[in-house]
């Protein structure tokens, strides 16, 4: 695995603190969170940052699909607040019961 750039590390880090932050609104207002977690190729970034929010059921993502585009604006939102601006944010906040590992 290649080696981050400290440019490549602070903005993952960025990300990290802004899906933490998210993690913590969908288990105090979203039933069956279980966590959320994120992907991105630094080389096309910000355009390749997908987050996904897990849960423990398909009831429950097909519940929270009602409310995604609030949790996609609060997390737009979010990364704005550390200095990272995306314009769409549809294509980066998904809902599923797929964890990391599937």
């Amino acid at each position: 695995m290649k080696k981050l750039s400290k440019v490549q590390i602070k903005q993952q880090a960025a990300v990290m603190s802004a899906v933490e932050a998210l993690e913590q609104k969908a288990f105090a207002e979203l039933p069956d969170v279980e966590q959320c977690w994120f992907s991105m190729e630094h080389n096309a970034f910000p355009g390749s940052l997908l987050v996904r929010v897990q849960f423990n059921n398909q009831q429950a993502v097909d519940e929270a699909n009602a409310q995604l585009t609030l949790w996609q604006k609060r997390l737009s939102a979010l990364l704005l607040k550390k200095g990272i601006l995306i314009k769409n944010m549809r294509n980066h906040l998904v809902f599923t019961q797929l964890g990391p590992d599937d």
